[in-house]
């Protein structure tokens, strides 16, 4: 990730910083971190979706890399494997950084990444990027969520709408690499535009991108307390 582009990014206007590709959001932040979502839909299969994450060199933007060359990304997608990136031997020897590691991999369905990309890899942070793939009529809808916690030098307020923009670059990157992200479809419109109204109630301090069924099913099966397995 390039430090000075998003650092850069922060003097931008927040109309700007906060422009996706697809249905994002700062979903919460406090003096401890923030999270950040993205969402998208695109016409390939979740089996397709899960082939290209395996290659992030195809769709992982070259302009947050440290070697300014997207070819020098690899990734294992294997529990405790590495998202990392080669350092061209520049006279001294071959380098290398560690993006992120693997937490959770669940083919066709859920890759789930430790790490603190870019510049804040330099603090004392922790980062989870869950990536979730859910098979729909038309394809598949992706969600990306990063949820950044910790101690930083740099101020939430400032830092998390560029990490937001950040974020959804890599899903654009990965939905054109599919063939391009779809337009929403006539339900998620009218969902999107119902979640926009004024309700009586107060709405939940933390609120998600909608999209759709699909996606908001993975949503809440990931939330369901784990089985007792002790009995």
């Amino acid at each position: 990730m390039n430090f000075r582009k998003l650092i850069a990014a922060t003097s931008l206007p927040i109309a700007l910083l906060c422009a996706a590709p697809a249905n994002a959001k700062v979903v919460d932040q406090s003096e401890a971190g923030f999270a950040v979502a993205h969402t998208a839909q695109v016409a390939a299969t979740p089996a397709d979706v899960w082939k290209m994450l395996r290659m992030p060199q195809s769709w992982w933007s070259k302009d947050h890399s440290w070697s300014g060359d997207a070819a020098n990304f690899w990734l294992d997608q294997q529990a405790g494997g590495c998202f990392c990136e080669k350092l061209p031997d520049a006279g001294s020897g071959v380098g290398s950084v560690q993006h992120a590691r693997i937490l959770f991999s669940k083919p066709n369905q859920m890759l789930r990444l430790s790490g603190a990309f870019g510049p804040l890899q330099g603090e004392a942070l922790n980062g989870t990027l869950t990536i979730q793939i859910k098979e729909t009529p038309t394809g598949s809808a992706l969600r990306f969520d990063y949820v950044v916690g910790g101690y930083m030098r740099f101020k939430v307020g400032d830092i998390a709408p560029a990490v937001d923009k950040v974020i959804g670059e890599q899903l654009l990157g990965l939905a054109n690499a599919l063939g391009g992200a779809l337009p929403p479809t006539r339900d998620e419109k009218a969902a999107s535009e119902a979640a926009e109204k004024p309700k009586a109630e107060t709405p939940p301090a933390k609120e998600e991108p909608e999209l759709g069924a699909a996606v908001a099913d993975l949503v809440e099966e990931e939330a369901k307390p784990a089985p007792d397995e002790s009995r």
